[in-house]
């Protein structure tokens, strides 16, 4: 049974005094229980967040961190059927209900919303486990818990997400966010400076060591495969989410090498879409115009999925995932004798832009290969690429 239906069923059978405006919205469109498409995952937040009058706790089963709960799903649900105007949606189309909520339920990356789904989860079934309440939780709670999970080596970044997880669900749920109250304001601003903020660095895949990952790629399919995700990767600075959604179609052969359509990003997320030009390069093995073209030849599909997965037998698959293009070059560099745990996805990004700054690229063509919207990070890697260069200051003084 849809965790929907059960969803709608907890809120007709709760016991309150009198029904609130969405008990009354419910009761009068039962409909609204079988034409939504999917569950409303998270029920259990959502009914919390509902009604702030309800003071004992729920005996449903808790959600495990692998359960489809997510925070802004069960929020999208709350933002559309409020308290306040729910008597206003009795007579609304349940197509165009549906409808709303779709749109709601896109307003945020499919990923952000994975990652809002765990934690929330995550946060729930700690509060489960020690009797607190979960929404809203009280300012203690959401400080012990990032303590806690500090303690047990939370990174500073994962902590974040997990408090901009939480803050999201009381806002939609019309509650005061957490986040802004002292308690959890200085704890946070604590593990921030106790723990450091510093980003895990990972070294930039500059054009030399790109080179020596294919220069050593036998002539197989899955090899093909490879050396044109690589190169394309790096000469487009592709994130590898951008690298893994291109379509047949959105590549454009011509006399100088081939456009690229990329059609939404991480800065893109309206889908606006722009196009990034890939010149041939003069070395056959590092040429991404070239590389895909073989690799378009040998898999024979010219449409659907750029970069799909192959087979040990040379079976042409389905589209990759973003961890494989991570898990597809730390393969290639222990086969080249480098040390994989230096490199991660993102380093074909670094790496263009860092060999882009040693070449003498300005930072105007490298900002807009990757599509960079701030000098901030193209900065750092110039800086980085220049760190040894002729104008370092105890360079060439007598040392």
């Amino acid at each position: 049974m849809p965790a929907q239906r059960g969803s709608v069923d907890a809120v007709r059978n709760r016991a309150w005094d009198e029904p609130s405006p969405v008990q009354r919205l419910v009761s009068a469109n039962p409909h609204l229980a079988d034409t939504r498409n999917g569950p409303v995952r998270g029920a259990r937040a959502t009914l919390r967040c509902m009604d702030a009058r309800t003071p004992e706790r729920s005996s449903e089963p808790q959600a495990r961190a692998d359960d489809d709960a997510p925070a802004d799903d069960a929020a999208a649900e709350l933002a559309l059927v409020d308290d306040d105007h729910a008597d206003a949606l009795v007579e609304v189309d349940p197509e165009l209900l549906e409808d709303a909520r779709a749109y709601a339920t896109a307003a945020r990356a499919e990923r952000t919303r994975d990652a809002y789904r765990y934690q929330w989860a995550r946060f729930e079934a700690w509060c489960d486990e020690r009797g607190f309440a979960v929404c809203p939780a009280q300012p203690t709670t959401v400080a012990l818990y990032l303590t806690a999970w500090a303690n047990a080596g939370g990174a500073v970044a994962t902590l974040g997400q997990a408090l901009a997880a939480i803050s999201e669900a009381h806002r939609v749920a019309g509650h005061p966010s957490p986040r802004k109250a002292p308690a959890v304001r200085e704890v946070w601003k604590g593990i921030r400076r106790q723990l450091g903020v510093a980003p895990r660095r990972v070294d930039p895949l500059v054009v030399e060591r790109l080179r020596e990952l294919v220069a050593p790629l036998e002539e197989s399919r899955i090899a093909r495969r490879d050396r044109a995700l690589l190169t394309v990767g790096f000469a487009g600075a592709f994130r590898r989410s951008e690298l893994v959604a291109l379509d047949v179609e959105d590549l454009r052969f011509t006399g100088d090498g081939v456009e690229v359509l990329v059609r939404r990003s991480k800065t893109d997320q309206d889908g606006a879409g722009v196009v990034v030009g890939i010149p041939f390069g003069s070395d056959p093995a590092t040429c991404p115009v070239r590389s895909t073209r073989a690799w378009l030849e040998d898999a024979m599909h010219g449409q659907g999925a750029l970069f799909r997965s192959v087979s040990r037998h040379g079976k042409v698959g389905g589209r990759l995932a973003g961890r494989d293009v991570a898990r597809i070059l730390k393969r290639r560099a222990l086969a080249a004798g480098l040390d994989p745990a230096d490199l991660s996805g993102h380093s074909l990004r670094s790496g263009l832009a860092t060999s882009a700054a040693k070449a003498g690229k300005n930072d105007r063509a490298i900002m807009r290969q990757g599509r960079w919207r701030s000098r901030g990070m193209v900065d750092r890697y110039v800086r980085d690429a220049k760190l040894l260069d002729d104008d370092n200051a105890a360079s060439g003084i007598g040392l």
